[in-house]
């Protein structure tokens, strides 16, 4: 007998799944987890954070783990100013001229 998952989606309410149409996502830096799933009748992605007993509870019942890291560049050290919203609109403007590839080396090579 195959087993069946009840799940809310926000548009469409209670849903049945299948193990198959689940995974379970845990962040193996701070162990926050979740479940995700694609509504069967809005097809919808939806993700909701799960605890350590639900976790538990669908990997048991055959839904995939799958494990996930915090990208790298988070535990990288920043030095320097941070970019403002007038950066990013010069940059934009940089972007626009025929010469931005060397205009961004040479801006770059300066540092």
């Amino acid at each position: 007998m195959a087993t069946v998952i009840k799940a809310s989606c926000q548009e469409c309410g209670d849903v049945e799944l299948g193990v198959d149409e689940l995974r379970v996502r845990v962040c193996t830096a701070d162990t926050q987890s979740s479940y995700v799933f694609r509504c069967p009748t809005c097809q919808m992605s939806v993700s909701k954070p799960a605890e350590q007993r639900i976790v538990d509870l669908l990997v048991a019942s055959g839904v995939e783990l799958v494990e996930w890291r915090l990208p790298a560049e988070l535990f990288e050290q920043h030095d320097g100013e941070a970019i403002t919203h007038d950066d990013l609109i010069d940059f934009h403007r940089v972007l626009q001229t025929d010469d931005w590839f060397e205009t961004v080396v040479a801006l770059s090579s300066a540092s």
